[in-house]
């Protein structure tokens, strides 16, 4: 799945490129939209009564994302249980250039605790699942 967009400068360090914190952001934005391409949008997530919490985020920064950059986030799921999933994220830039590699972890979550999806859920979240390179 993937997701595009342009930078604003806002998102910039004195550097002119992006900040690290702001790739968090861009990861978020970009993990909502594969949600909603996966037909499971955080609304309707929501509606469940269902959110993902991310627990941890490993992320690599290779090479800088500068101003006035088209970053384009692919996002995969590298597993998930009922309970648990993990994220694979790789931010390029227009150019074709890998930026930074993230792998994401979270926990389902139902009335702020940890919670189990449902077998239909999961079974549907199963066919999203990519072995990992």
């Amino acid at each position: 799945m993937e997701y595009s967009r342009k930078v604003f400068g806002y998102e910039c360090d004195i550097y002119g490129h992006v900040n690290n914190a702001n790739y968090l952001h861009i990861l978020e934005e970009a993990r909502a939209e594969a949600l909603s391409q996966m037909e499971t949008p955080i609304r309707w997530l929501n509606e469940q009564g269902v959110a993902i919490y991310v627990t941890r985020v490993e992320l690599d920064y290779l090479r800088g994302i500068p101003l006035d950059s088209t970053v384009t986030v692919k996002t995969s799921w590298l597993k998930a249980s009922r309970l648990r999933s993990v994220w694979k994220q790789e931010m390029y830039i227009e150019d074709g250039t890998l930026c930074a590699v993230a792998v994401v972890h979270g926990a389902f979550i139902k009335a702020g605790k940890p919670t189990r999806i449902s077998p239909e859920l999961y079974a549907h979240y199963q066919k999203y699942i990519k072995l990992s390179d």
